[in-house]
């Protein structure tokens, strides 16, 4: 229960918050939402799931309702409150204003810091050697054989420079230009390699930012890097789920990304080529090792190879020898996600030979650490080839991944399975992947049964009108005491905002309907105000704007320059007293803020329904099918309203906010699916012409 001494400090600390705040309004739903967390947590509703979802439209200021509510507790309890995004932006604005501005006004004493995963991060050896010998340095990188240009090299002497006179923090976000790849695949941190143990590396960007964590009462990290720690069973990276409150926040995108997390993918040509340089490299490892062991570690290593090799040659010549009816972007999507007998065989014996490489590898990798470590092999000769190592260790543990995935049966938890025909060195080659298609019960395994506390905000996380669609993708459906919640916006809809609905000529089924968006267009857009134009399909975006550019109109497309660049420019122009007209699809229709005169009149040309074309979004289709659901009213309706609504919520950013949006899509009245989707919209005044 929640104890009178925390409400009481609740309330004290908000108060400091409302008298620091200059344009401070209490609102309602936000107070409500800081007592529901705050009762969630403390365990009113469930002795020990103690989980709270809660939608909370744009202007309610759940950034400091989930502060307020949870950060107390978590301080009162010794626990450490971990905010998970799904965006940079977002983790900017949490770092860079929210925490600051909370931990300065709250009255709260409280460290925060930003998490970042270990590949944004140098390691200061591999820096340090990386010009020594610039051509050997590269040997290290396996799948690479291109030397670094006069450009590339440059870069690495000013990062060089800069982090031996503590000009450069060590990690790629906080160096003001671009690193290429090339090169930040040469210093960067990786955890076969890049060791605390090593006396070395203890110094090491990454090392130091990890020592700060544990003094850290926030941590702020992405969804990726949280399912990365619940991969590993919790604990390794960030603190042990027992002790930590959770707040996912953006949590609407926790479905996607840990299915994109749980996936794998591999080429065989590739994986075979792979194979063949680890043999070579094999021998190089053994050499440096000082222990008897080595030998017998490198004699099962290589037989562990030549194992998954020869089994590797069978794969490529079954997938040569079969007729697949590969579709038009040389996809065949294996049925249900069942594989020929043959290939579920081969698959079983490449997880074992591989967990075998991986085994081997390792403890070999182990073996030189553990020399360096003693003093037995010199720094310059173990680093190099330790690096290697870490690099080999990593493609072989990807290699075991999709092995080890094929294997699992496709009934008990259906996964999507596909084949892909690619062009590799003048020849063919396949790339066989896998995707689980439901990853709620993974979820409810590592993160919801073991954390102290969760609390999940999005501003749209139900769809049509329920949290079920979300509560079923994200594991929750069926769990004790978790408690949902919907707070409306404190916008006054109805006053700021006009939605209107006009008399169209055709419906996008239509084929004469990317032409009626040229002819009717220039009807709807205001010359004069701030505008944004959002499509569904990139080809359609390009028609229209061809035709409306052949018209006169000036006009900001998305992709024809950065998003950075587009919208400094679309500032430009409505700070100038000009118009602007902005065009984009799917990316600018979520975590665009253009408050004020930026936006004021927002056209939705089509409703965002996903073409099921990719494999695992048509394996999800055939999954629902096959139980005697309906696809398209169970997945892509949801997903088209909650994208619908995210789309709207472009227009209206903050309370003063006014404009109108347009929707020329007329499915939303003549389908018997578009009522619903139509009251989904937050309450809109409505013009509908008929």
């Amino acid at each position: 229960m929640l104890s009178d001494a925390l409400k009481k400090s609740i309330r004290k600390i908000h108060q400091h918050v409302a008298d620091n705040l200059s344009d401070y309004k209490p609102r309602k739903g936000q107070n409500y939402l800081v007592a529901e967390i705050a009762k969630t947590l403390s365990g009113q509703y469930h002795r020990t799931q103690r989980i709270c979802v809660m939608e909370a439209g744009t202007g309610t200021g759940k950034s400091l309702a989930y502060c307020l509510g949870a950060l107390p507790y978590a301080l009162s309890k010794n626990q450490k409150l971990v905010i998970s995004t799904a965006t940079v932006a977002l983790q900017e604005q949490l770092i860079e204003k929210e925490l600051p501005f909370f931990a300065k006004h709250s009255g709260l004493e409280f460290k925060f810091d930003l998490v970042k995963g270990r590949n944004r991060y140098i390691c200061a050896q591999k820096l340090a050697m990386a010009l020594e010998d610039a051509p050997s340095q590269l040997e290290f990188i396996p799948l690479s054989t291109t030397p670094l240009s006069d450009m590339e090299k440059k870069c690495l002497q000013q990062l060089q420079q800069a982090y031996q006179k503590n000009q450069w923090a060590g990690d790629r976000d906080s160096w003001a230009d671009t690193i290429p790849d090339a090169v930040w695949h040469v210093i960067v941190s990786d955890k076969h390699a890049c060791q605390r143990q090593l006396n070395g590396h203890q110094h090491c960007p990454f090392h130091q930012a990890r020592n700060r964590l544990n003094q850290m009462d926030v941590l702020v990290v992405n969804h990726s890097l949280l399912l990365a720690d619940l991969d590993l069973g919790g604990g390794t990276i960030l603190p042990e789920p027992a002790n930590c409150i959770y707040v996912i926040d953006e949590a609407h995108h926790l479905p996607q990304i840990t299915r994109d997390f749980s996936s794998a993918s591999g080429t065989v040509k590739g994986t075979m080529e792979l194979l063949e340089k680890l043999s070579k490299f094999n021998q190089k490892l053994a050499n440096a090792i000082s222990s008897q062991r080595a030998i017998g570690l490198n004699f099962k290593l290589a037989d562990a190879l030549n194992d998954s090799q020869a089994l590797l040659k069978k794969v490529r010549d079954f997938l040569n020898e079969q007729t697949f009816e590969y579709n038009d972007d040389n996809v065949y999507r294996f049925s249900d996600g069942e594989l020929p007998q043959t290939l579920q065989l081969l698959s079983k014996d490449l997880n074992e030979t591989s967990s075998l490489v991986m085994k081997h590898l390792r403890k070999m990798h182990e073996a030189l650490t553990q020399d360096l470590s003693d003093g037995d092999v010199q720094s310059h000769v173990a680093e190099p080839i330790l690096a290697e190592s870490g690099v080999y260790l990593q493609r072989v543990e990807n290699f075991n991944k999709l092995w080890h995935n094929l294997t699992h049966s496709s009934q008990s938890t259906p996964h999507a399975r596909w084949l892909k025909q690619l062009e590799y060195k003048n020849s063919n080659d396949h790339l066989l992947a896998d995707c689980p298609i439901e990853v709620g019960f993974y979820l409810k395994d590592k993160l919801w049964h073991e954390c102290a506390g969760a609390v999940l905000c999005s501003a749209t996380l139900t769809a049509l009108g329920t949290f079920d669609h979300f509560a079923f993708e994200a594991g929750l459906v069926a769990e004790e005491g978790v408690k949902y919640l919907k707070v409306p916006s404190p916008f006054d809809y109805p006053a700021q905002a006009t939605l209107h609905l006009p008399k169209v000529s055709c419906e996008p089924t239509d084929k004469a309907f990317t032409q009626m968006l040229i002819d009717c267009l220039p009807d709807f857009i205001e010359p004069a105000q701030g505008n944004l134009i959002l499509f569904s399909s990139y080809w359609q975006m390009g028609e229209v704007a061809k035709g409306l550019r052949a018209k006169g109109l000036s006009l900001l497309i998305q992709g024809e320059a950065s998003r950075e660049a587009l919208l400094n420019l679309h500032k430009t122009k409505i700070d100038g007293g000009n118009g602007s007209i902005l065009m984009g699809t799917q990316g600018l229709s979520e975590g665009l803020d253009l408050p004020g005169n930026y936006l004021t009149n927002l056209i939705i040309t089509k409703l965002p329904f996903a073409v099921p074309t990719s494999p695992v979004e048509e394996a999800q289709a055939e999954y629902v099918q096959k139980r005697g659901g309906n696809a398209f009213l169970s997945i892509t309706v949801p997903d088209a309203s909650k994208k619908l609504v995210q789309s709207c919520g472009r227009l209206l950013r903050k309370e003063q906010d006014s404009g109108r949006i347009v929707i020329l899509d007329r499915r939303l009245i003549s389908k018997r699916y578009g009522k619903a989707m139509l009251d989904s919209l937050p309450p809109f005044k409505r013009q509908i012409d008929y």
